[in-house]
């Protein structure tokens, strides 16, 4: 497993690898996204923190997976085009991957193991607040919205 959360590949959008090094230097909320969940609606708030943290140093950064009720069953492109078009998304997704189990991509499994229970995530929308120098800050559930004062606090922190 990787040491640092800056050597760990990931694809883009386009399904093209690169590692998450490339985003050293900012804070990045990370969070496994899905487009069929009851908080889905999360994108909107999501995006409002995207807006509002982005010049200060902050990426938000969609990582949709389909592992919790089979509700991210679409492709890259279906998964995009529904979140600008429903909530006008603006910040990354990247490709689908899978959060949890005997396939769980290598952020997840790294993020489980600097998460202080190294606890599974439990569904879509869980959030992982990274520090600028690639720590992990703070692990929020799905009932954490995005605009919750204490998720706001913590990220003005960690910029």
């Amino acid at each position: 497993m990787s040491k640092s959360i800056y050597e760990i590949e990931v694809a883009n959008a386009k399904g093209e690898p690169k590692t998450l090094a490339e985003y050293k230097g900012n804070a990045l909320l990370i969070v496994n996204v899905a487009s069929n969940c009851g908080f889905t609606p999360q994108y909107e708030g999501l995006e409002a923190l995207s807006q509002a943290y982005k010049s200060k140093g902050l990426l938000v950064l969609g990582v949709p997976s389909n592992d919790f009720g089979g509700q991210e069953p679409g492709t890259l492109e279906e998964i995009q085009e529904f979140c600008k078009l429903n909530y006008g998304v603006t910040f990354e997704l990247l490709d689908k991957v899978h959060a949890i189990g005997e396939e769980i991509h290598p952020l997840y499994a790294w993020l489980k193991s600097q998460s202080e229970l190294h606890d599974d995530v439990k569904w879509n929308f869980e959030k992982f607040l990274i520090s600028k120098e690639g720590e992990l800050l703070g692990h929020y559930s799905s009932k954490v919205a995005p605009d919750d004062s204490s998720l706001a606090a913590d990220i003005e922190n960690a910029l």
